[in-house]
């Protein structure tokens, strides 16, 4: 399908917008019905975005839609602006990451402004993602994250704060913050255990947290798989807390082949993912005389 005719449209619509905006700001056209012409801009400049959008030219969709969000800012239509810096940033999301978010964050401010920190957390979710996948900045994708699990507790939505903070929990080992990576896991595995639906998961969270433990020093790893073992009773019973103490006396001994059978046994029945394959690596690399792989 070809989409030139679409673009062409668009761009007329978006210079009949600016006249409109330009007279509705003139003497005359302030005083013969300014504001209904800003209005009628608006929504030319939406057509227009959704035209260019049509057309796959996200960069000129985004900037449409951003003309519309700052109209709507000027009537003080704030939801209607947010809503636009929205649709804005969805666009620049395809083109111009960067942009991407100065948009969101635009929306945000005023989501919060307006107290609906509920949808403001899921933009700040959103730019957390197109840190993690567009820009690599895992610094600010933690940043992001964390303050989207904040609004969310705030307004009682725990499952969703608790999604976030494992993010946070897991860029936290992979930067090698553990202290920080632990608090979490810790935390999000105690707010599920008592939970009938989710106390399944809490296994997998003091799992993480003692790989965290036993990178920093295997005395704490020993002390805390004792303490989640007390706190919750079915982990003593998972695969993971057993592979735990096979890998602490294999430590103990000094033994990185024991470590390593130990590792592709469990392997063998439930697959690691990259970053459990990653933390026990580390722990292996502790032991003297390693050669740093799990074959």
């Amino acid at each position: 399908m070809d989409n030139t005719g679409k673009e062409k449209e668009a761009m007329q619509l978006m210079a009949e917008a600016d006249k409109k905006v330009k007279s509705s700001g003139s003497f005359l056209g302030g005083m013969f019905g300014g504001n209904h012409k800003v209005e009628d801009a608006c929504e030319m400049y939406a057509r227009a975005a959704n035209m260019f959008k049509m057309a796959k030219n996200w960069s000129a969709a985004g900037n449409a839609f951003c003309q519309a969000a700052r109209l709507h800012m000027q009537m003080q239509n704030k939801l209607d602006a947010a809503t636009s810096f929205v649709d804005a940033g969805n666009a620049y999301k395809k083109a111009d990451p960067q942009e991407a978010i100065n948009c969101l964050n635009a929306a945000i401010d005023i989501y919060t402004d307006m107290g609906r920190f509920t949808i403001a957390a899921k933009h700040h979710m959103t730019i957390a993602e197109v840190y993690e996948s567009e820009l690599v900045d895992i610094e600010k994708a933690i940043a992001h994250y964390e303050q989207a699990a904040d609004y969310y507790k705030g307004e009682e939505s725990n499952s969703s704060a608790n999604k976030c903070l494992l993010k946070v929990g897991f860029y936290c080992a992979q930067l090698e913050q553990y202290p920080k990576a632990i608090e979490i896991f810790e935390q999000v595995a105690t707010s599920t255990m008592d939970n009938p639906l989710l106390k399944y998961n809490a296994k997998e969270y003091f799992w993480k947290a003692s790989l965290c433990h036993f990178i920093v020093d295997e005395l704490n790893a020993k002390l805390a798989i004792e303490k989640y073992e007390s706190m919750f009773p079915a982990f003593s019973d998972s695969r993971e807390c057993k592979l735990l103490k096979k890998l602490l006396e294999a430590h103990e001994e000094q033994n990185s082949e024991a470590f390593t059978e130990a590792v592709k046994e469990f392997d063998s029945i439930s697959r690691l993912d990259q970053w459990q394959t990653t933390m026990l690596l580390r722990i292996k690399k502790t032991i003297q005389g390693d050669s740093g792989d799990l074959k």
